[in-house]
């Protein structure tokens, strides 16, 4: 059966595993299970997810790079090596302040 995760017992970098788009983002899916999923995205330079809400809570880390994320309404202005959890069901978005790269992991309850 194909997946589109990443191999499974194999060491990778998240910073090397996608790379930047000109003028756009990129995602790749980490590991998708029932329970939830991680996934990795590169963003160009003012490229931006738009305001949504999710009903999960969910976790960002940027590897690389700079962006936004608003929760709420408030911005946080991230870099390499912080984090910051989306609490489900509050509107939040993400904008590239820079290039940047994020990992994207969403927990689901039941």
């Amino acid at each position: 059966m194909e997946t589109n995760e990443f191999e499974k017992g194999k060491v990778f970098n998240f910073n090397d595993s996608v790379e930047y788009a000109s003028g756009g983002i990129l995602s790749k899916t980490v590991l998708k299970k029932e329970t939830g999923n991680i996934s990795l995205f590169s963003f160009a330079r003012g490229e931006a997810l738009s305001e949504h809400t999710a009903p999960f809570d969910a976790m960002i880390q940027v590897v690389d790079g700079k962006g936004e994320v608003t929760i709420g309404g408030k911005p946080f202005i991230l870099k390499a090596g912080e984090a910051i959890i989306m609490p489900a069901n509050i509107p939040h978005a993400v904008k590239a302040v820079e290039k940047f790269k994020m990992v994207l992991t969403m927990i689901r309850s039941k």
